[in-house]
C-alpha cells in the first residue's frame, strides 16, 4: 500500500503561489487488517453454523458438527451474518477511500479548496484565503488522543486539515503547521 503523508510535502510552483497537500483516507494498512480479521471471523462463524446444521465438519478446527443447531449453531450463524455485514461495510469504505482528499491553497486566486471523498460524493469546501486568521496545532493526549492541524477562520468554526484516526507524530505536525503558516503569512497557534 502506498501511504501518503499528512500534510504532504508542499508542491509549490516556481512563483510560490500554490501549496497542495494530500490527505490519507481510509485506505490504510490498519483498516485492511481489521477488515480482513472481521471477514475471516465471520466466515468461521458461518461455517461453524453450517456445520452444526448439516452435521458435516466444514471447519478444519474442532468439531463444529457436534454443536446443537438450536441455540448454538443458530447464534453462531447470526454472529457470522453480523460479521459479514460489517466486513462488507469496511471493505466498501476502504474501496471508496473515504476521507482521502487534498488541501489546495492558491494565493493567485485567493482561494483555499478542501476536498474529501465522502461515502456517496466528493465534498468540496472553498474558503477565501483572506478569511484565514491562524493555523492551529491541536494536541490532546490521554484516553482519546487528538493531534491535528486546523485553520482558525473569521466568523466560522475551525476547519480541520489533517486526517481522522491515528495521531500524527508531533514533529511532523509542527513542521506542517509552521510551513503552512509561513506560506499563508498568518500566526501559528498552539505550539
Amino acid at each position: 500500500m502506498a501511504s501518503r503523508q499528512t500534510p504532504a510535502p508542499a508542491k509549490t510552483g516556481a512563483s510560490q503561489e500554490l501549496l497542495e497537500q494530500s490527505v490519507l483516507g481510509s485506505r490504510r494498512l490498519s483498516n485492511v487488517l481489521v477488515a480482513g480479521a472481521v471477514t475471516i471471523g465471520g466466515v468461521g462463524f458461518l461455517l461453524a453454523s453450517a456445520s452444526s446444521y448439516t452435521g458435516l465438519d466444514l471447519l478444519p478446527l474442532g468439531q463444529p458438527s457436534s454443536l446443537i443447531w438450536v441455540p448454538q449453531g443458530l447464534v453462531m450463524g447470526l454472529y457470522g451474518l453480523a460479521a459479514a455485514l460489517l466486513a462488507t461495510y469496511l471493505w466498501t469504505v476502504i474501496g471508496i477511500d473515504v476521507g482521502a482528499g487534498t488541501n489546495r491553497f492558491d494565493r493567485a486566486s485567493g482561494e483555499l479548496l478542501v476536498t474529501r471523498q465522502g461515502f456517496r460524493q466528493l465534498i468540496k469546501v472553498e474558503v477565501p484565503i483572506k478569511d484565514i486568521q491562524a493555523v492551529k496545532v491541536e494536541v490532546r493526549d490521554g484516553l482519546s488522543p487528538r493531534r491535528r492541524l486546523a485553520l482558525r477562520l473569521q466568523g466560522r468554526r475551525d476547519l480541520p486539515l489533517t486526517r481522522v484516526g491515528e495521531p500524527m507524530p508531533l514533529d511532523q505536525l509542527e513542521q506542517g503547521g509552521a510551513e503552512l503558516a509561513r506560506f499563508l503569512g498568518v500566526p501559528l497557534e498552539g505550539v
